[in-house]
């Protein structure tokens, strides 16, 4: 109606009596209502948008090499929240996949497998004994004059 701040305190205070707003309440009223505020414009970091693990185990499944940044746009939230939730998940980037960072049991294994063929590889071959360094001499029998 185009009134002042305080013309609308008096205004509503004839009409609400001690259930009016304050004046103070009203001038800030006022001063919102001549910034032109467009809500619609408006995006508000306050509240993220609620999304699924599953929505997002799905998009690991499709591409696991997205960053964390391709996943955010493609989910529609923040880069953070992502980042939170594939920690909550328990996946880690390793080699540009996303992986889950506790092996898998058959994982444990082929792990516990390998090391075992390298440590007997070891023991039978005994590769230490056959390393030459420069400081030794090499007595060759047929090179030797008398």
């Amino acid at each position: 109606m185009k009134k002042s701040a305080a013309e609308t305190h008096r205004m509503l205070s004839n009409i609400y009596g001690e259930a009016a707003i304050s004046e103070r309440t009203c001038c800030k009223v006022s001063t919102l209502q001549e910034r032109n505020f467009h809500v619609e414009d408006q995006h508000s970091d306050r509240r993220e948008k609620v999304f699924e693990d599953a929505e997002l185990k799905a998009l690991l499944d499709q591409d696991s090499c997205q960053n964390q940044k391709e996943l955010a746009r493609s989910l529609g939230v923040t880069q953070p929240a992502i980042s939170k939730r594939l920690k909550v998940m328990g996946m880690i980037q390793k080699q540009g996949n996303w992986v889950p960072y506790e092996l898998k049991p058959r994982d444990v294994e082929w792990h516990l497998f390998a090391c075992e063929q390298l440590l007997e590889r070891q023991r039978r071959k005994g590769f230490l004994h056959h390393i030459v360094t420069g400081d030794e001499k090499w007595d060759n029998p047929k090179r030797r004059k008398s």
